[in-house]
């Protein structure tokens, strides 16, 4: 799986990519037919605490799953955004055998 990492305005921490690297390749538990992975990350310009914004998009051949989250730290967005996707691919693979 080949995982693109963007980050809007600022440079990410090699621990940060490091932590979305593991925690997008985890995905591939639930597909073997993920190609790819596109990662955003972004700060809001919301003035409360979470403003950290993670965007996750696969692409699966027929498709392409996305899910975005915003919380207090890039940690947290990019974990609830894979389970977010987690569910999508199980959801996905349910119906494609009860066809």
């Amino acid at each position: 799986m080949n995982i693109t990492i963007e980050s809007v305005h600022f440079d990410t921490a090699e621990r940060l990519e490091e932590f979305i690297n593991q925690k997008v390749r985890k995905l591939d538990q639930f597909s073997d037919s993920i190609i790819g992975a596109e990662v955003t990350l972004r700060l809001d310009k919301a003035e409360t605490s979470e403003n950290k914004v993670a965007e996750v998009a696969l692409d699966i051949p027929g498709s392409n799953l996305f899910a975005k989250k915003q919380s207090k730290t890039f940690e947290e967005a990019i974990d609830s955004t894979c389970e977010a996707l987690r569910k999508q691919l199980l959801k996905r693979k349910e119906k494609l055998k009860a066809k």
